[in-house]
This record gives C-alpha cells, structure tokens and sequence, in this order.
C-alpha cells in the first residue's frame, strides 16, 4: 500500500526562499493601498501616547547606510511600543535650509548677485530641497518605515519657518538673546561664522614658532627677578601655532600664580635673558638651542604684570597682561594674546580694555590696509611671516608640528577665529546654562554615558551664535537702531507680525522694499538686520514647529533617537532653546547610536571603496536582512557591516523564516476552535507553551530598555537551539504520523499555534515585511495587521508538579547527553540518523533513575530513536561509552525492520498480515482509533 496519503505533511504558501528583494515592494504597496499606517493609528487611538521625535535628516542626495540605521531604530522603537500597547505616531522630517543646498544650487545658476538674484536663488534652493525629499522618501519607505509619508515636516515650508521666528521671539522674551562683537569660528569657505555642532577636529600641520617680544624697559624687568642692570638682550618669548594671528596681537599673558625664572644664555652669538615657567624651562632652552643657560633669579607673573614689550614686527609695544587660562601644558608659559583671533584671548582683554584688532576679511584675506600683509591670505602668510621675523632676529625656533585643529564639517577646510558683528544666546545672562545643565538629570540617557558627555559640553560651551551671512535661511526679523544699534522696543510684537507674514508669503517677504511699512517702522530711524540663523537653530526648534502644532504629536517627546554626534548637535540645541523657551527639555529620554564602519573599523568612504549602500542590500538581500543587522549590531558602539556579515545575519534570517514556515505548515487545517486547554495538553507541550512565555517576558522587556541585540539573540537562539534542535524536532513524528484530529496532535497544534502567535509579533518590529507575510497566513480571524495588535496574552504558565520545569530542564540535559553520544556514530557513517539508533541509558544516580522511570515507553520519542532502554546498574557498561555526571550512554545499530510510514525500526513490523510494513502504532493510527501519548 501507498501510505502517503495518511501522512499529515506540512502545507502552507510562506515560501521557503524569501525573495526578499522582489516580495517585500509588493507588500510595501499593499500597506500603502490599505492605509496602514492610518488604520494602526485608528485602531490605537483610545491608547496612552508614546512619541518619538523625528530627527530630520539633511535633504541632500541618497540615503546612506547610517541613514538606514537611524531610521530603522527608529520604527523599531515605534513599532515594539505599539505592540507594548501605545500608541506611537511617527511624522518624518528634513532639513532644509544652509549652506550644503546653496552650493548645490549654486553649481547650477551661480552665486547670489553675479548670475541670479537673491530671490530667484531662494526659490531654486526651495525646489532643491522638494526633490531631495521626495529622492529620500521613497528610499525610507523601502526600508519599511511608517509614518505620515504624505505629510511630513520640512524646515523649508512656510508654516515652519514662520514658526521658528515666534521661537525666536519666545528666546527674546526670555532675555537670552546678545548682539556683540565676539570672536567666532569662521569656514573662508562658506564665508560665514559656523556652530560650535559645525566643527570637526581633524590632524593639521601647522609651523611652531617660538618669537621673542623684547622688554621696552629691560631693566624694569631685571629687576622683577633681582637682578642688577647689565649688557643684555631682555624679552618675553612666545610659543604659537599660528603665525597669521601676529598682526593682531595686542599682549603677551602671563599666569599670576605661577613661577617665572629669568635665564640667560647664548643664542646665535647673542647674549639673551629670557622669561619662562619654571616648569617649561629645560624644554624650552633644549628647543631653541640655548647655550651656557644660567637661571638668574625667579619671580611670580604678577610681578611682571604692566610691562611693556615689543612687537616683534609692527612699530608698537604691547603690554603684559595675566590671564588664567595660561598653563604650563605646552609652549613657554607666555601667551601670544589676540582678543580679535580667539575667545580666551578676547575675555581677557576685555579686562585690561585691549584694541581687539581682526584685519581678515571674510575671504581669508588680510584687509588691504594691514601692515605688511594687506590681501594675503592667511595660511599663505605663515610663510612670510615667519621670514620677517627670522629677519628680525626673534625667531627663537620654527618647526612643523602635527595637531588637532578645527576645521568645517562641510569643506573638510581649517577654520579662523574671526571676531565679526554677530547675535548670540547668551549661556548665562538668563540662567540657559543652569537651567539645561539642570534639566539634564531629570533625562533618561541611553547609553547613561550620554549624560555625562552632554553635560560638558554645555558646561564648557560658549554662547551659541546664532547669525548666518548667507542667502538659503530663515532671516533674523530685527530692527536695530541706525545710530545706537539697540533693538526695537517692540521687537517681540514686530517678530509675531513678521511670521505671520512669512506664513502667508514665505521668508522672501522679509527681504521685500516695502516690510517697512507693513511692519509700521520708522526706516529712517531702524534698519532690518540681514543675517539668517543658524541651520542648528532650524532643527532646534523642531518641538515649537512639530511637536507644538500636529495635533496627534506633544510637547515633550518621549524620545529623541539620533547618532551620538549630536550631544553637541541636535540635542544640545533642541535643549537649549526648550529651556530658554519653557523652562523643561522637550524630551524625556535620548537614545544615541554609534557610526557604520566597515569590517576592519574604519568609516565607510568612496574613496576607500568600503561604501555599502542600503539600495544594494535591499535590492539583493532584502530589507528585513537590513533590518534584521541594524538589531544584531551594538547600536551603542561603532556598528560593524561587510558583505561577509550581512551573509551570516542572512543565515539568521533563514532559520526565523524556517521555524515560522515549519508552525505555518503543520498549521494546516488548523482552527483556533481545534485549541485544546492547558489541561488537555500533553505534558510536553505545555512545557513549550511555557518556554514561549518566559522568551516572551524577556524580549519584551529587552524592547522596553531598547535592547535590540538581546531581542536578536533571545529569538535567534529560541527559534535555533529550542523550537528547531529540540521541540519541533521531536514534535514532527507526532504531527505527521497521529491522527489528524487526535488528541496528541492537536495538543502539539495548539502549542504551535500560540507559540506562532507570540513568534510573529516578537519579530513585527523588526522584521517588519517577514511578519506581515505570516501574519496574513495564520489560522483564525485577525487584525489587518499584526502591528495592530499587542503581545500575545495567550500564553501560560506552566504549573508546578510532576512534570516541572526542573524535569523539562533534565530532560533537554539528557537529549543533549544522547545526541552527543550518537554523533560520532553518524559522522562515521555507522548509522545515518538517529532512527538506525538503539539508545541505553544508564542512569548514575537514583534520582536520574526516577526521571527516566517517568518517561516509560514514550522515552524513544523525546530522544528521536527507534528504541532506548534505561539499563540497570548491575550492567557492565562497554568500554568507550559516552559518560557524564548523572548517565553513561551507549549506541548500537538497530537491526529491525523498518516502518515505512514513520521510519521507526521496531520489531513489530510484518506481524501484520493486512499491513505487513508497518508497525504496531502505524497501524493504530491507520486503522486503529489513534495512538495514545502521555508525555510527548
């Protein structure tokens, strides 16, 4: 006889090949047709709210795979909040304005007042930013993200715009708003003061000079040290990096505290005595080659305060002066001091009331009337100086030297500090600095060290300058006085006019000849200032602009998701200005991730070659593959990925999508009507049931700390090392070879079934496009999305007693035992699996003894053999047997006939003469009223 047809074999349409890459856009389609997005936020509606922020990404060109990271951390955060039964609106944003799309837009019309107006060059930089949106879009979509897709935020629409202006407003009504002259970083590229947020620190090589400045009265400062007039050559030397900076040089600092000595010696052929920290002396004379050095005497800074020196080429003296940010770090413990090039050197003059002398233009270049050097570029007259002081004779020493310096996050260019006409938010005229620092300890951190980080910088930073001199912005709507340069006394009123007018007309109506009088202010008395804000500002105020106006979103997040670059970003100005404007954080909890670099840990680069793109693995691997690696990484460090790692996460994703083909199939035919109780359960079973429970209280709690690799591990290894190495795969004898209506295999359905239902939620937020495909083949009426759903409350408990957890615990111990000891029998091809098997088990202890006695005939079962016979201890054991603490084991082929419906080789098969292939129980479960189980 043909007995396939009384073999009950797994069917289900979930492919076994996922064709991630061609599936997964029809899906995305079917989501948008069906609004799912809508309908999960309708469905969820009467729930509490979990809002994540939308950090925007910058609108400019493709995707990359940090921005996959970013956005798919995101709807994880989102979608494992809908299942923990929030709801969770999500609304994209993108940034719009500054400098990267004006170079853009540029390289198309050409600059502002050459080739295009000014407001024709806004609008071209408008339609930019549209395009790169709509680009970006469809590649966030593809990832599988939700979110209001049709209607997100952008900082380039009118509304948000006229927005950012009130925020302003807001800012001022708070008093924290400066206008001064301050010495800022300045990009000669961009031509335009840059955000503390717009520096990176990259290696420089600069030339190290030490210059001496030569005391006016050289016996004054002799005598500072005690020391009696004599023939010698007296001067202060100092230790710089940039040379450029000496024209405007106004003093040399000194450290009051700290010990000055007086050395003489001889430098090229000259007697010279020099003034240096006691601590940096023998550097100093090692350096500039000092020979015969002799200490003189020694004296404290202050005693040197108010002398006079030399420029070193300019026809003026320069006065000493005591700072406290001199130290004896590096150089000479002298410090060449220009208030117009640095914001230490600015603070301290301020307090001796020094010329703050800044002859750069914006260009880089020296202005035409500066001594010496008009219209050289600066880094060009490194070089020239250090020749005309070699000239002068007061260049002690010139060497290049590598060091960190700051340079333009978008040119990649070194930066000056300028001292410029700027608007600033004062960190501590108001109390931001003690109120964000404040605010901080009331936020979770993920990682805790984001607090730590984050507190320093606002600790340490200098006031935020807000001003742009560029075109693409959203301009500063202030009048200032013509003659006393004072705000308007109804700035904040003419602010709340002025963004009602750039709501209906857009900012190009600030820049209009006739805003004067629409505004009703005088012209003749106040001039409109002209500079736009800061881009950081832009996305600063995204709580006032998104957060404060969509009606399914509020004021303050629960998160911010970004990548840990933005401690002195996005975060630090969303905080700033939600301090200054409410007095609070506009969030509750900030989780940062770490950059993508490549298998050997370097930063993904064209250049280098190393670049993966998100297009590519989705287009050949999938999405949920992306997906699924975004969670397997340590979001929290540097996240690794290489062809070879995506290949292992793809071998990852093939045994989830197994496991959940395997539930699918032996579902077959299967009503959640069929379910049995947990008292009808088989023993076995409900000990999965139980399993699934504890996996699911650990991946939800992992969701709830946003611990996505744990959830990535937890399921990976239910779904390899339990559900396939163990339960499924003793469960596929009683599946297909019972009846399909009996008792043990409805208890094995019912355990499937849960175990699925609990499965496909566990990965929903991951495996976004994977889930959605089970979900829609799963037995029973549904939801139309799992993403509408919660965890699966289905699950229960399993009940102390005879069969416990500690006996299921013993019992994987003793599979595993069993399975060891047959593999070396199948590796060397004495059987071929482990039905040719005949398993003794003799048990060491009584307590083992007792376990096995509970599992009477049902033994072969739990461990996949044909036959296992728990042997006395009077039994000699063979020599070699495999042995562990509590069993040793023995194997021996088995030389009965094979079943050839359940693949068992039992010695009862041919007794029957109707059914002379099978065995016993086949042909209970053929002919018969089904076989009983007890157990398993």
């Amino acid at each position: 006889m043909d007995y396939k047809d009384t073999i009950n074999l797994p069917k289900t349409a979930f492919p076994m090949k996922a064709n991630l890459a061609n599936r997964e856009p029809g899906i995305l389609k079917q989501w948008e047709e069906m609004g799912l997005y809508e309908r999960i936020q309708e469905h969820t509606a009467e729930r509490p709210l979990f809002i994540l922020h939308d950090g925007p990404p910058y609108a400019n060109g493709d995707i990359h795979i940090g921005h996959a990271v970013n956005k798919i951390l995101k709807d994880m955060v989102i979608k494992s909040r809908l299942l923990a039964g929030f709801q969770s609106p999500y609304v994209p944003g993108w940034d719009c304005h500054g400098l990267p799309i004006e170079l853009q837009v540029e390289k198309k019309v050409g600059k502002v007042g050459r080739k295009v107006d000014a407001r024709t060059f806004r609008q071209k930089c408008r339609e930019y930013a549209d395009r790169q949106i709509a680009l970006q879009r469809e590649g966030f979509k593809r990832l599988g993200v939700l979110g209001t897709w049709d209607n997100p935020y952008a900082s380039n629409k009118f509304a948000y715009e006229a927005n950012m202006v009130r925020a302003l407003a807001k800012i001022i009504e708070g008093g924290h708003l400066d206008q001064g002259v301050k010495p800022v970083n300045w990009c000669f590229d961009c031509g335009s003061a840059l955000a503390e947020a717009e520096i990176e620190y990259r290696d420089k090589t600069s030339p190290a000079i030490d210059v001496m400045f030569d005391a006016v009265d050289a016996a004054a400062v002799l005598a500072a040290f005690d020391v009696a007039t004599g023939d010698v050559r007296v001067g202060i030397p100092i230790w710089t990096t940039t040379p450029w900076t000496l024209p405007a040089n106004e003093a040399v600092a000194l450290h009051a505290d700290l010990d000055y000595v007086l050395v003489k010696g001889r430098w090229q052929g000259q007697s010279i005595a020099i003034v240096l920290a006691d601590d940096l002396q023998d550097s100093v004379i090692r350096r500039i080659g000092l020979e015969d050095a002799e200490v003189l005497g020694t004296c404290r800074g202050a005693a040197l305060e108010h002398q006079m020196l030399q420029h070193p080429f300019n026809d003026r003296q320069v006065p000493v002066i005591l700072g406290e940010h001199v130290t004896t770090d590096a150089g000479t413990g002298a410090v060449h001091t220009a208030p117009g090039h640095g914001e230490e050197d600015f603070q301290v003059g301020k307090l001796y009331d020094l010329p703050v002398t800044s002859p750069v233009g914006a260009n880089g270049l020296f202005l035409p009337d500066t001594e010496l050097f008009g219209g050289v570029f600066v880094w060009s007259a490194n070089d020239a100086i250090v020749e005309l002081l070699e000239t002068n004779k007061v260049l002690l020493h010139h060497e290049p030297f590598l060091h960190s310096y700051p340079h333009c996050w978008r040119h990649k260019s070194p930066t000056a500090f300028r001292v410029t006409p700027q608007w600033f938010i004062n960190m501590d005229k108001a109390g931001l600095r003690a109120g964000a620092l404040d605010a901080i300890q009331h936020i979770r951190w993920v990682p805790s060290w984001g607090e730590e980080r984050i507190t320093g910088m606002i600790e340490g930073r200098p006031d935020w300058c807000i001003s742009r001199q560029r075109t693409w912005g959203v301009p500063i709507t202030l009048f200032v006085h013509r003659e006393s340069e004072e705000l308007h006394p109804d700035t904040e009123a003419l602010m709340y006019k002025a963004a009602d007018l750039i709501e209906e007309r857009g900012i190009d109506c600030w820049y209009e000849d006739d805003i004067y009088q629409l505004l009703g202010v005088d012209e003749s008395a106040y001039m409109q200032v002209k500079d736009i804000l800061d881009v950081w500002f832009d996305s600063g105020v995204s709580h006032r602009c998104v957060l404060d106006e969509r009606d399914e979103l509020r004021r303050p997040a629960d998160m911010y998701l970004e990548g840990s670059d933005q401690h002195r970003g996005w975060f630090q100005s969303s905080l700033l200005t939600s301090v200054a404007m409410h007095g609070e954080a506009p969030y509750k909890q900030v989780l940062t991730h770490g950059f993508v670099v490549d298998a050997e840990g370097k930063k993904m680069s064209k250049s280098m070659g190393n670049v993966i793109a998100p297009q590519k693995v989705m287009n050949s691997l999938g999405a949920d593959v992306l997906r699924l690696w975004v969670a397997a990484a340590d979001y929290r460090q540097e996240m690794t990925v290489s062809d070879e790692i995506l290949k292992r996460v793809s071998d990852a994703y093939r045994r989830i999508r197994n496991t959940a083909r395997f539930l699918l199939g032996n579902l077959d035919g299967f009503d959640p009507a069929h379910a049995l109780s947990a008292e009808q359960m088989l023993p076995f079973d409900r000990w999965a049931v139980d399993r699934a429970l504890q996996v699911q209280n650990e991946v939800s709690k992992a969701y709830d700390d946003y611990q996505f690799m744990q959830v990535y591990q937890k399921v990976n290894n239910y779904c390899a090392l339990e559900l396939s190495a163990i339960y499924l795969n003793v469960l596929k004898d009683r599946l297909y070879t019972t009846r399909p209506d009996s008792v043990p295999r409805r208890s094995a359905q019912t355990a499937m079934y849960h175990i699925l239902e609990s499965l496909v939620r566990w990965i929903a937020p991951i495996l976004s496009y994977t889930a959605e495909e089970i979900w829609a083949l799963m037995p029973g009426e549904r939801l139309d999305s799992v993403l509408m759903s919660e965890w699966y409350d289905g699950l229960f408990a399993l009940e102390a007693g005879r069969y416990d957890k500690a006996f299921w615990q013993e019992t994987t111990t003793m599979i595993n035992t069993v399975n060891e000891a047959i593999e070396p029998l199948r590796r060397d091809k004495i059987i071929r699996g482990s039905l040719e098997a005949t398993v003794f088990i003799q048990p060491l202890n009584e307590s083992r003894r007792e376990f096995l006695q509970k599992w009477g005939d049902e033994l072969r079962f739990i461990l996949i053999v044909s036959e296992a016979e728990v042997v006395a201890d009077t039994v000699v054991a063979p020599e070699g047997c495999y042995e562990t603490r509590d069993y040793r084991v023995w194997i021996e082929k088995n030389t009965n006939t094979k079943c050839v419906r359940c693949w068992h080789q039992r010695e009862d098969v041919g007794q029957s003469e109707e059914h002379p292939e099978l065995c016993g129980r086949c042909i209970e479960n053929v002919a018969g009223s089904g076989e009983e189980r007890k157990l398993a």
